[in-house]
């Protein structure tokens, strides 16, 4: 078994529940504070910082408080794992058309340049 499957679960887990995958998208396109990324739900702030607590707990994201605001963020490479499972995941065969793929392409490409 892979030394990242631990991680995995954890990344798997965090991501199970719709609200933290809403909070994840939000934060995919820029920091925010904690009031921000609570707006859209209709839930109380306590319930909201349990959520996000579940992502830090993950590695999935940070936060820093400066004074009374708490920001927080999307931790960069926190989902490759995802990525590098999902790629463990395809079959030989996928990979083989992938493969062909890419050569059609660049026979079209050196195609154009004669």
């Amino acid at each position: 078994m892979p030394k990242y499957y631990d991680e995995l679960d954890a990344v798997l887990r965090a991501l199970a529940d719709p609200t933290r995958r809403a909070v994840v998208e939000r934060l995919a396109k820029s920091p925010a504070v904690v009031s921000d990324l609570a707006a859209p739900f209709s839930m109380a702030l306590p319930s909201l910082m349990q959520h996000l607590r579940v992502l830090e707990d993950a590695g999935v994201v940070t936060s820093e408080k400066h004074g009374r605001v708490r920001t927080v963020s999307l931790r960069p490479g926190a989902l490759d794992v995802l990525h590098l499972w999902l790629d463990e995941q395809r079959t030989p065969a996928e990979r083989q058309a992938d493969r062909l793929g890419i050569h059609l392409a660049r026979t079209e490409g050196e195609g154009n340049l004669r």
